[in-house]
């Protein structure tokens, strides 16, 4: 499905950041082979343009302002399987991208990696195969193998997952709903099944288990975050921003 007359790699580059997509097209334009023929701000702008344009590979964002990136991986995959979801993301946390993949993406890079990898990525993913970074494609592996003894949050579902993120940001209950676009009855139902996967209770000990299986890195590193935490959501051991 490249492009007819050239026969490079028609690419849509999906993100919420201006300044990053710009980068990226930059970084792009550099090679022969592959071709950006849209961009997409937000999640509808993302299917418009698959829509719209000849499409082999879509760069996404997990976090787009509109809709859920596991959410729209899995529309993306039904509705448009002939498109390779290449995702780029500041996650840097395993469990995303375990979870990107299952949800239908072919390839999975971090932000900060892609300026080295972003291209080989495209051209791996354009000739029908798939792409993780080495380091993380090992630790998926071992992972693989204790299948069995997995902990309890690999068991939370896509949604519960988004929602735990965002508890664990610090947001309430009520902005959750409006960002997901969903009815606060359902995000307290989402928070009660979350706590019982987990086997914990309140707010406090969702956040202690999220440090504690280092499932939620980017908060964990911003000290202003940390110092917000109450004592009890801390892990006996852990670091606080004054250490």
């Amino acid at each position: 499905m490249s492009n007819a007359i050239t026969g490079a790699i028609t690419v849509v580059l999906a993100d919420d950041h201006q300044i990053l997509r710009a980068g990226l097209g930059r970084l792009l334009s550099a090679e022969f082979d592959i071709e950006v023929v849209a961009e997409a701000g937000t999640g509808i702008e993302a299917l418009e343009a698959l829509r719209r344009y000849q499409v082999d590979v879509l760069v996404l964002d997990l976090s787009m302002p509109d809709t859920p990136g596991m959410d729209l991986i899995k529309r993306i995959h039904s509705d448009f399987p002939a498109v390779k979801v290449l995702v780029l993301t500041m996650h840097t946390e395993d469990q995303y991208a375990v979870r990107a993949f299952r949800s239908g993406a072919s390839g999975f890079l971090t932000k900060d990696s892609a300026a080295g990898q972003l291209v080989e990525a495209i051209r791996k993913l354009a000739k029908g195969g798939a792409y993780v970074p080495s380091a993380l494609a090992e630790r998926m592996a071992v992972g693989l193998k204790d299948l069995q003894d997995a902990p309890p949050h690999q068991q939370l579902s896509n949604r519960e997952f988004e929602v735990y993120r965002h508890i664990v940001a610090g947001k309430r209950l009520t902005d959750i709903a409006d960002e997901l676009h969903l009815s606060i009855k359902t995000i307290s139902t989402h928070k009660a099944r979350i706590m019982e996967k987990l086997g914990v209770a309140g707010t406090a000990s969702l956040v202690r288990y999220g440090l504690q299986h280092q499932l939620f890195q980017e908060y964990a590193l911003d000290p202003a975050w940390m110092l917000s935490l109450p004592p009890e959501a801390l892990p006996n051991g852990h670091p606080t921003a004054s250490n």
